[in-house]
């Protein structure tokens, strides 16, 4: 694994358990008997008393970021808990992935919408497309390595969009294609909008 890599990932799951801070710090207060302040946490996480605690992982999930963590600046490899670094940041990759294909679902659910059903087209519709179109594209660029799942992810997300599609309109599954009607190159044109008529403004 890239250490850069390994560092930003594992920084990022540290900032994204903030809020347990407090927690974390009455825990280890009742394993040592002592008082613990902020200041000491990152102190306690590289102790060898700390790095030993049974299950870090499972009883303090904040706690074992932080000392996980700091032996990453110390580059101190021999204490890093590999099997669950590992675990967390393929859990990261997973997470990118299935945010593409939730974006995906909701944007094409309204592309289905705005087709089959255009009587009820309204400005929240069209902006919930821009706003799918904008993030999607935000993730893509960010997470380039995404782009090859792109049509495997269109197809799981065409199922959300009929779910979506039939809850949210007045029309059944028989309504809407079986597959997908449109390609990833339609789904996120900021210009693409199916069945709409010449001439008809929603910016």
């Amino acid at each position: 694994m890239d250490v850069a890599i390994g560092k930003e990932l594992v920084y990022e799951l540290a900032e994204s358990y903030e809020i347990l801070r407090k927690a974390s710090l009455n825990f280890i207060a009742s394993v040592f008997n002592q008082e613990v302040t902020e200041e000491d946490t990152l102190e306690l996480s590289v102790d060898e008393n700390v790095s030993g605690l049974p299950e870090l992982y499972e009883v303090d999930f904040y706690m074992w970021t932080q000392q996980q963590t700091e032996f990453l600046r110390q580059e101190n490899w021999s204490c890093l808990d590999v099997p669950n670094l590992i675990e967390e940041i393929e859990s990261l990759g997973r997470q990118e992935r299935q945010q593409l294909e939730n974006r995906l679902g909701v944007l094409l659910g309204h592309l289905l919408k705005w087709e089959f059903q255009a009587n009820e087209r309204s400005k929240s519709w069209f902006s919930t497309i821009r706003e799918q179109r904008f993030w999607i594209l935000k993730l893509l660029k960010e997470n380039p390595s995404l782009k090859p799942f792109l049509l495997e992810a269109m197809e799981d997300a065409y199922q959300i969009a009929l779910s979506l599609a039939v809850r949210e309109t007045s029309l059944t599954y028989k309504a809407f294609p079986k597959e997908c009607p449109y390609s990833s190159e339609q789904a996120l044109n900021s210009k693409f909008f199916p069945g709409q008529e010449f001439g008809e403004d929603w910016e």
